[in-house]
Formats: structure tokens, C-alpha cells, sequence
């Protein structure tokens, strides 16, 4: 893991993702990429995010890119990293504007980096929301989505909600680099682990030939949601690994579904990996 990066504005939670970013960057040795993303006025947006757009814009004042830029440099100095206009080995930080909508700049810059670190909506349908959707479907690369409120630390004790799936696979896959630096890792199952897939036991056994020691946690499956965050609440967990819409996403949305929990209404700083 070698890149991470962040869309910032002059906003606290930019500033908690901006420390997040910076002080994994720091335990992994990645540059941490600072973007920030301006509206095109004659950009097309959907009749869906129309609201969060014209937001957007409003926010989207002549000072912003400054402002933003501002408490970038602020946090990077705060961190020990240097400012770099080229990329190279070793860690840096590294700034860019950009101007269009948050899915189409993601869609570039997101599958040339190895991780995106956004805060979690505090409504549907506002401006954050529409930068963690754009994160999650367009990014193509694993996304740290962090609550609004706690530490800056993340990564040491983390959980795996492992239901057997690619999706969880996928994620699993893209957050190695963590797992191997982190002090704990406890892979969580629910109910019978009886679909077409890896068990948790060869889940374990594959992160052994990484040399990531974990323990395995198993509840009955009976209410997945609340035996998920009871089991990385137990194991004093910092971060939760999971994979992305494992249904399809227009139904889950309708329906709920354990992503839209995660985050929605968890709480706590979720990775994931859509594809």
C-alpha cells in the first residue's frame, strides 16, 4: 500500500479523515494523496443527487480550494511528511485540484491508488453522501469510510466480517497490507457457513501463510447486524473489513441489507471493496 488518498474541503471531518489517512500512511510507508475536487458549472448530475449537487456548488466558493489546501498542509506538516510534486518510494504528500463531479474524478484518480479515506454521511442525499457513493462504486480500489466522532487510530485490532463471499474476499485481498502490520485480527462469522465459498477456518489458514495470526469468532446468525458489532465491540476492535453490496445494490438499498448498516448506522470506521 502506497497511495492513499483523500478528497479534502475546509471541513472537520476532512481534517478526522486527513488524520486518519496520515497516521496509516505513516505505519504502512504510503504517501497520502490530497484531492480536492471542484464543481464544473455546466457538469450533468442525476435527478437522484441533484440536491447534494447544488450544494456542492453553494459550498463551492473561491476560497474553498484554498481553505482546503490549507488544512491539508497543515495536517501533513503535523505528521512529519514533506511535500512531493512527483511520485516516488518513499512517503510524501502529495497535492492536486480537480474540477467535475466526485464519481468522474474517482473514476480516474481511485483505481491508480491503493486506498480512499472519506467520512460517513451524517443524512442520505447530502453533500458527503455523494462523495462516499462516488468512493464506494467508482474508485475501484478498497475505501476506509470513518465515523464523524472517536480516534485517529485505525488499523491495529481489526475485524473480518466473513460471510463467504467474493466481496469479502475482494476486501480481504486489499487490506493485507493492514492486516500484516495490525496487533490483532479476529475474523467474524455469522450462522452456518454453508454457501460456496472459503471458510473461515481457510480463511485463517490463508492469512497464516502471510504470517497474520487471527482468531475466529462464530455467532448464530440470528440477527447478523447486532452480532457483528457485538463481536468487534468484544474484541475492542478499531476497524471492520467487509465486502460491498454482496446483493444487488438497488435492492439492498430498498431492503437494508448488512451494508447499509455498516455504514449507515455502525458507527464505526468500516473498509470495503466494491467491484
Amino acid at each position: 500500500m502506497h497511495v492513499i488518498l483523500v478528497p479534502v474541503a475546509d471541513r472537520p471531518e476532512c481534517a478526522k479523515a486527513l488524520r486518519a489517512a496520515f497516521d496509516l500512511g505513516r505505519r504502512v510507508g504510503a504517501s497520502v494523496s490530497g484531492c480536492h475536487i471542484r464543481p464544473h458549472r455546466h457538469a450533468e448530475v442525476s435527478l437522484s443527487m441533484a440536491f447534494a449537487d447544488a450544494a456542492w456548488r453553494k459550498k463551492s466558493t473561491k476560497t474553498a480550494s484554498k481553505n482546503a489546501k490549507k488544512l491539508y498542509g497543515q495536517i501533513a506538516e503535523h505528521n512529519g511528511y514533506d511535500f512531493i510534486r512527483r511520485a516516488r518510494v518513499t512517503p510524501g504528500a502529495m497535492w492536486s485540484e480537480r474540477v467535475g463531479s466526485p464519481g468522474i474524478v474517482l473514476n480516474i484518480v481511485g483505481p491508480v491508488s491503493d486506498l480512499v479515506v472519506v467520512s460517513r454521511p451524517a443524512r442520505r442525499g447530502g453533500v458527503a453522501d455523494m462523495f462516499m457513493n462516488a468512493a464506494l462504486l467508482e474508485s475501484r480500489c478498497p475505501v476506509l469510510i470513518l465515523p464523524t466522532s472517536g480516534r485517529k487510530t485505525v488499523g491495529k485490532n481489526v475485524c473480518i466480517a466473513w460471510n463467504q463471499s467474493s466481496e469479502a474476499a475482494i476486501a480481504v485481498k486489499a487490506a493485507r497490507p493492514l492486516l500484516e502490520r495490525a496487533e490483532k485480527v479476529t475474523i467474524v462469522s455469522c450462522g452456518k457457513e454453508d454457501r460456496i465459498g472459503p471458510k473461515s477456518a481457510q480463511l485463517a489458514a490463508y492469512l497464516a501463510h502471510w504470517g497474520i495470526k487471527s482468531e475466529r469468532v462464530k455467532t448464530r446468525g440470528h440477527d447478523v447486524n447486532a452480532e457483528l458489532l457485538a463481536s468487534y465491540n468484544e474484541a475492542g476492535a478499531d476497524m471492520l473489513i467487509a465486502g460491498a453490496y454482496s446483493r444487488n445494490r438497488w435492492r439492498e438499498k430498498i431492503f437494508g441489507g448488512v451494508t447499509e448498516y455498516l455504514i449507515r448506522k455502525a458507527r464505526i470506521p468500516v473498509l470495503m471493496r466494491h467491484h
